[in-house]
């Protein structure tokens, strides 16, 4: 894979800034973010009164903690306008999550939040490599969802040529892959394997293509992942990372001279990492859930907005700005089997350190009587027997059972046999009865 690095004076002056002079921007923006909240949103400002602080009360970035949290709860409670800090009228464009789970959150962008985001979107492309000119071909969903809209504001603004392709098709996504020889593909990981399969079925050679870089998020994966991704692909494997209650892709990404972890774009999204139980911050290098307040949106401010994702916060590297760990699950994507914690993204790592077995699977959970039970679902590859699939089916549920301390069974199905997504892959089902 050939040097990405970005070479000097590309990078945005913020980038490199000193510390100190990132830390005083950040609490002049926090300042007018908390105020510009209170003023103009009434559920900050109910919020704020029963916690018993005001905006003015922050004369310390370390202050922020006597602030209240927000929650997807608080965003549905005030569907679908009641989070706007603006008027209706002075929003240029609405977001919202599928709300599978009940109301959808509604998110709002002015025209300058919209540029806000194409800013921090086109300064993760080009920290993944990408640069003015290069193709991109962008497989995020279109719509609602702020992925494929998100990612082609950023690449447009970059000076890439954009291929808005969106999910789904995969045949076709082949096709223009090989016949628009792009340079970067921006794509959830688990439809990036699904694009892989199509390339291997129609008999390209996934090495093959022009592809140099492909942007993945949207969803928890594994630096295992990377290395497979990378491998079958002949490309750089890089992590991006966004949710849309903040803003949406972009918040933070990896920057591909190092690829050890996610660089917060601090300068607009100010980053904590707090115990999930205690909810008090934790000490830097601790891993907690990650909680972000925005510095510099609009039309929705966002203030201690719990993400529910698992990380640690740790020192910038390649740019002055901190960075996040790879995501490592959601505290709503635990599964606590007999008394044991343990996430999607610890059975993906295992099953990859499994050769007979593909990273396509499934959690399935069932109760026999009184006890949860949980079956592993999962894709043997090409080309393996039925003794072989059957060993395999043994190695990881013993993997399973030394590394992470439970017993499940493991179901291995041919290829083709867990269901594919063209967006965010379903890893959980939960099949246990209702009580």
């Amino acid at each position: 894979m050939q040097d990405l690095s970005p070479r000097p004076g590309e990078l945005e002056a913020i980038e490199t800034a000193s510390v100190d002079e990132l830390r005083s921007l950040q609490l002049q923006r926090l300042q007018w973010s908390l105020k510009h909240a209170y003023d103009n949103v009434p559920h900050y400002r109910k919020a704020f009164d029963e916690a018993g602080v005001h905006p003015d009360d922050l004369k310390d970035l370390s202050d922020l903690s006597k602030f209240p949290f927000t929650s997807k709860a608080d965003l549905r409670e005030n569907y679908p306008f009641g989070m706007l800090a603006v008027p209706r009228d002075q929003v240029s464009r609405v977001h919202a999550s599928s709300g599978t789970t009940g109301r959808p959150t509604v998110v709002g962008y002015t025209k300058d939040d919209l540029d806000m985001w194409a800013t921090v979107v086109a300064r993760s492309i080009r920290a993944a490599g990408g640069r003015p000119g290069d193709m991109l071909h962008n497989a995020y969903g279109y719509g609602l969802f702020t992925g494929g809209l998100g990612a082609h504001a950023g690449a447009e603004k970059l000076g890439c040529t954009v291929v808005p392709v969106s999910g789904g098709m995969t045949e076709r996504q082949v096709q223009l892959i090989q016949d628009f020889k792009p340079d970067i593909i921006m794509v959830t990981p688990s439809y990036m394997l699904a694009v892989i399969e199509e390339m291997e079925r129609q008999g390209i050679d996934p090495r093959s293509t022009s592809l140099k870089v492909g942007i993945f998020g949207a969803e928890p994966w594994t630096n295992d992942m990377r290395h497979e991704m990378e491998q079958r692909l002949d490309m750089h494997a890089v992590d991006i990372y966004g949710l849309s209650e903040v803003i949406g892709p972009g918040v933070a990404s990896e920057c591909v001279e190092t690829k050890d972890g996610l660089t917060v774009w601090e300068d607009h999204f100010y980053p904590e990492i707090v115990d999930p139980i205690t909810m008090e911050p934790v000490a830097e290098g601790e891993e907690g859930e990650l909680v972000f307040t925005s510095l510099t949106k609009q039309a929705m401010p966002i203030v201690r907005y719990r993400t529910r994702d698992l990380t640690r916060l740790l020192p910038g590297t390649a740019r002055t700005m901190r960075r996040i760990e790879k995501i490592t699950g959601r505290t709503d994507d635990m599964i606590i089997l007999r008394g044991v914690n343990l996430f999607p993204t610890q059975i993906e790592e295992l099953i990859l350190h499994t050769p007979e077995l593909s990273p396509h699977f499934q959690c399935v959970l069932g109760r026999q009587g009184i006890l949860d039970d949980m079956t592993v679902r999962v894709e043997q590859r090409d080309g393996v027997s039925a003794e072989s699939a059957h060993a395999a089916a043994m190695t990881l549920k013993r993997l399973v059972k030394s590394k992470i301390g439970v017993t499940v069974a493991v179901d291995v199905v041919q290829p083709g046999g867990v269901e594919r997504s063209n967006g965010k892959m379903r890893r959980i089902l939960d099949n246990r009865p209702q009580r």
